[in-house]
């Protein structure tokens, strides 16, 4: 069996018990992002899988729309990323 060689860890535990891998990030040429793949990059963020260079390269993001769906997340877990919500949490 062959392993791709990657700098950093392979996966990580998450506080919840569960595990977080590369195999779980959403692919490299992702257009529609819904609120559950931008929890997945964020949490891989956060949590040390990716940096958040990786993340902004590899899926072509700014560094502004990353630092909102992190703040959603953080203010407001992972509901404050679907779009159907931005309104409702942007008036509190």
């Amino acid at each position: 069996m062959f392993l791709k060689r990657v700098d950093g860890p392979r996966q990580v535990s998450l506080p919840d018990g569960s595990i977080l891998s590369r195999a779980d990030l959403p692919p490299a040429d992702t257009r529609r992002w819904v609120a559950s793949r931008k929890a997945v990059v964020v949490r891989a963020v956060v949590y040390g899988l990716i940096t958040e260079k990786e993340a902004l390269d590899r899926y072509a993001l700014s560094e502004e729309e990353f630092g909102l769906w992190r703040t959603a997340v953080a203010k407001h877990g992972d509901a404050g990323l679907k779009v159907t919500a931005i309104q409702k949490y942007r008036q509190l």
